[in-house]
């Protein structure tokens, strides 16, 4: 295997190859060739160098007859030749001759009917323990019958690209060949890009077998086989509220939904660590020890503790473990047909209702807008919430339209009669920021009822309201929630601020979906707020 995989690559004269090698072999190897060091807890801590993040800028499509009338090209999926993508390729392995080779042979997607299989060929033997943890490990058989994989990832951070010969915009490339189903990852030793690279080749794999891929978190009742998904951006508490101790954890990030139920792309987790506190994520805290991967956290070199409220280095700062350090993991990870599906916006106008019930329509169209906000910034002059939308709740990682991957959520919650709600867990009362008085940040206590009233169907015999402005149908009672939060409007002083505010908002949306979808159908646009 070892030898016709990496001459596939192109990969000659490697000094030795090694194949899934356990996570206490691979720490070890990395710790000898000084790639991190140990926490006091065991975990391997590693920097990733000049970039701490994913470089979007930096990721590429490759544009070949095969795919051009699939892939919708623009500022997110950039076309490249097969011509450059050769050629860094080439020059990629010209630079690991003579070096030792990881490879890493696993599956992405829980359920084996849908499953892939993924190679991924590692320059740094603490990348190799990071892909083995996120993805789906396979047994001494499956891995002796593993044959060829449906698509290779080769990974070296060590080869810095010149963006002038290569015709590129930095040192790092990012690019998949989904023809030829060979993604290549230069310049980068920011694990995330692998993972991110798994996902966004199942997005292009999982429609075509009428899978819908989201970018989401999912749990389960443990009595019902009930599945609940949960879309939102960073910030929005996606992890904070799959997070159910009554509930079993399917995953934190990546999904399919077929027709026998959802199931996790990975075997793993990817949490942020800024700020992290074991008495407010105990799950995560616990999780870092031996076998985990730290990034970018900044460690006492004599004690050894790791310092999470230390951002020196990014405010990325992540963790990858297997999802079997947390204690109430689904294993596999796969469920039944999701009962209910939850859009997390963390609102910092202040203007959005805590929840509102989507019919399909209005689905498909938050879905496709992927709405959240963030604070104002430090910006001379920004005084305001700042939106973001990010289509899919995960833009960067879907190569074709979105309007595929909204009919087929819209297809899905019809044939299964999902209920589907909208949920701000930002502001209420006024915004978080600016001028006039402020809003307060929703309580959770508040959030985790009614998500808990949602799952429950106490909703389905309230009486509603419709807001005009957001187009939305909000309940008026909840379980152990006060009435009173219920409508927005009814909680600021200033009743008309809140209508200048709200329909700031709405015009927001409306702009933002006449810009980026205006060959969108009628019923979706109009499912949306409304600008006048």
């Amino acid at each position: 295997m070892e030898t016709a995989v990496l001459k596939k690559m192109g990969i000659l004269n490697p000094v030795a190859v090694y194949r899934n090698l356990t996570p206490a072999e691979l720490t070890e190897i990395a710790l000898e060739r000084g790639e991190g060091a140990l926490s006091v807890t065991g975990a391997l801590v590693v920097e990733t160098g000049k970039y701490t993040g994913r470089s979007p800028d930096d990721k590429f499509i490759v544009d070949t007859e095969g795919v051009h009338d699939e892939i919708a090209w623009g500022k997110v999926n950039r076309p490249i030749s097969r011509e450059k993508f050769e050629s860094i390729k080439g020059k990629m392995a010209a630079y690991m001759q003579n070096r030792e080779v990881f490879v890493f042979d696993g599956f992405a997607g829980a359920d084996k009917v849908d499953q892939k299989k993924c190679r991924v060929i590692c320059e740094l033997a603490s990348q190799c323990l990071f892909i083995n943890q996120l993805l789906i490990r396979p047994t001494k058989e499956e891995l002796d019958n593993y044959g060829e994989p449906d698509f290779t990832i080769f990974v070296a951070p060590g080869y810095k690209c010149d963006p002038e010969v290569e015709g590129i915009n930095s040192e790092a490339a990012i690019i998949i060949d989904y023809e030829q189903e060979e993604v290549i990852i230069a310049g980068s030793a920011y694990a995330g890009e692998i993972k991110k690279s798994v996902f966004s080749v199942m997005n292009y794999l999982m429609p075509k077998e009428d899978v819908l891929p989201m970018h989401c978190s999912a749990n389960m009742d443990p009595e019902t086989g009930e599945t609940a998904v949960f879309f939102g951006l960073s910030g929005t508490g996606k992890t904070t509220l799959s997070t159910d101790p009554n509930r079993k954890l399917i995953g934190d990030d990546e999904h399919g939904w077929s027709d026998r139920g959802i199931f996790n792309f990975e075997g793993g987790c990817y949490a942020k660590c800024i700020n992290l506190k074991a008495e407010n994520e105990p799950e995560i805290y616990n999780a870092i020890k031996f076998g985990s991967l730290v990034e970018n956290v900044i460690m006492d070199p004599v004690t050894r503790e790791l310092d999470f409220d230390d951002k020196t280095l990014t405010e990325n700062t992540r963790v990858g473990y297997p999802i079997e350090y947390i204690d109430n993991a689904q294993i596999p990870g796969v469920g039944g047909i999701p009962k209910v599906v939850i859009f997390l916006t963390a609102d910092a106008f202040g203007v959005l209702p805590p929840i509102a019930k989507l019919d399909i329509n209005a689905a498909m169209y938050h879905f496709v807008t992927g709405f959240t906000s963030k604070l104002a910034g430090t910006e001379r002059g920004v005084i305001e919430p700042q939106p973001t939308f990010s289509t899919l709740f995960g833009e960067p990682f879907m190569p074709y339209d979105p309007s595929l991957y909204a009919k087929m959520l819209g297809e899905k919650i019809m044939k299964y009669n999902t209920k589907v709600y909208l949920v701000n867990t930002g502001w209420s009362g006024g915004p978080a920021s600016g001028e006039g008085k402020l809003g307060s940040r929703m309580k959770l206590k508040y959030t985790r009822a009614m998500i808990t009233a949602a799952l429950n169907g106490d909703f389905d015999n309230v009486e509603y309201k419709h807001n005009d402005i957001f187009n939305l149908d909000v309940p008026q009672t909840c379980p152990n929630v006060p009435d009173e939060i219920m409508n927005p409007r009814d909680t600021w002083e200033d009743k008309d601020a809140y209508d200048v505010a709200a329909k700031k908002l709405a015009k927001m949306f409306a702009d933002n979906f006449e810009k980026k979808y205006p060959n969108m159908p009628e019923n979706i646009k109009n499912a949306g707020p409304k600008a006048e």
